[in-house]
């Protein structure tokens, strides 16, 4: 039987219990449309990693959907525009295409696409995080990590870079929404193929490769994002977290792009939608608490 005297003992079982369980759950993706029309986000898992629930999905405007992992999780997240599918989920979209599909399935975004790339740790280690726009760009976005221990950066590419694209890199919409707009920059490897902007052959380190002209008008909208192969210094960025908000068209009229002193938050999460894609990956939209607040809690309930 338990005495006065073996609560503290329990309380501190359950303390460290907690903590040692902690990094046993992987982290979840809250993906928001800021954009004034449709989007279609896709995800890619990385090599030995599983793919997520969904790899593709219609995500209306104002809309958010959040989307587990597992611990260990590597791969990247980007939207789609400009899409049509039939009703067997075949078809094309402008940009940030994956084969033709509303399901990814283990295709990449097709570029010019902006992305958010990830690899969670596993135990104790921490994630590593990025935005790139080294294979072109064609949404605004922002990630905000929520940190178990405590803050952590945003980054990401808030500006507009359709609108300031070079001539030779810009991508045209055709028939639709938004056909005769920029829709998309590509990337000056893309665009011309050489050497010197793809940082391959002779290129292929980071001393022979470095910042191009096209790539330093990427930088300069977006100091935080990956701008060219070797770009690593100022754009990866490692945390502990138990959610990433992940935000495309942020509303930098209003708000703008901040860090980790004056965090970004997406709109409120509402009831899940009435749709298929929704109601898949909103099926864990329970209140995510942080696993330490939670464990300081029956620490102090048990003591007192």
């Amino acid at each position: 039987m338990l005495t006065i005297t073996s609560w503290p003992f329990l309380a501190a079982f359950f303390l460290f219990g907690s903590l040692f369980f902690l990094p046993s759950h992987g982290s979840t993706f809250t993906i928001t449309n800021n954009c004034p029309y449709t989007i279609w986000p896709g995800t890619l898992a990385g090599s030995g990693t599983p793919q997520l629930l969904t790899t593709g999905f219609q995500l209306e405007s104002g809309q958010s959907v959040r989307i587990p992992s597992v611990p260990g999780w590597s791969g990247r997240i980007w939207a789609r525009t400009g899409c049509s599918f039939d009703e067997f989920g075949v078809g094309s979209c402008q940009t940030g295409d994956c084969g033709g599909r509303l399901q990814c399935d283990g295709s990449g975004a097709t570029p010019p696409a902006s992305l958010f790339e990830i690899t969670l740790g596993k135990g104790n280690d921490k994630d590593f995080y990025d935005v790139s726009i080294v294979d072109g760009y064609n949404l605004p976005l922002v990630a905000e990590p929520r940190g178990v221990y405590g803050a952590c950066n945003a980054t990401g590419c808030a500006s507009d870079i359709n609108m300031g694209c070079p001539k030779e890199l810009q991508v045209v919409g055709g028939e639709g929404t938004r056909e005769g707009e920029v829709i998309a920059c590509k990337s000056a490897c893309e665009a011309f193929g050489l050497d010197q902007y793809c940082c391959s052959g002779e290129f292929a380190n980071p001393t022979t490769c470095r910042p191009s002209f096209y790539s330093s008008i990427f930088k300069r909208a977006c100091p935080s994002a990956y701008s060219y192969a070797f770009d690593d210094g100022t754009s990866t960025f490692t945390c502990k977290a138990y959610d990433y908000a992940i935000i495309f068209c942020p509303n930098t009229s209003s708000r703008g792009f901040k860090g980790s002193n004056g965090s970004l938050s997406p709109p409120s999460i509402q009831d899940p939608s009435s749709t298929k894609a929704q109601q898949m990956v909103s099926s864990s939209n329970n209140l995510h608490l942080q696993p330490l607040k939670v464990s300081i809690f029956i620490f102090l309930v048990l003591v007192l």
